[in-house]
């Protein structure tokens, strides 16, 4: 294993269980295994019927929204 692998794993060991297996599966995905699809929540699906449904009305986020999100994140 080379050390950015290691350097990585070390830092997913520090994150909550959901996203170590988010990067569980790209990790694997990238290394050719077989996985079974992905599958909404139910929580996810209504989440995304909402932003689509927003989408159909033209509701995006305005320029403000976008910025306090970059801020957030340091971009």
């Amino acid at each position: 294993m080379t050390d950015l692998l290691e350097k990585a794993v070390a830092a997913a060991r520090e994150l909550p269980a959901d996203l170590q297996d988010d990067i569980a599966r790209m990790v694997l995905a990238l290394a050719g295994e077989d996985q079974e699809p992905y599958r909404f929540s139910p929580a996810e699906e209504a989440e995304e019927d909402a932003a689509d449904a927003a989408e159909a009305r033209g509701d995006y986020a305005s320029d403000d929204e976008i910025r306090a999100v970059w801020a957030k994140y340091g971009l």
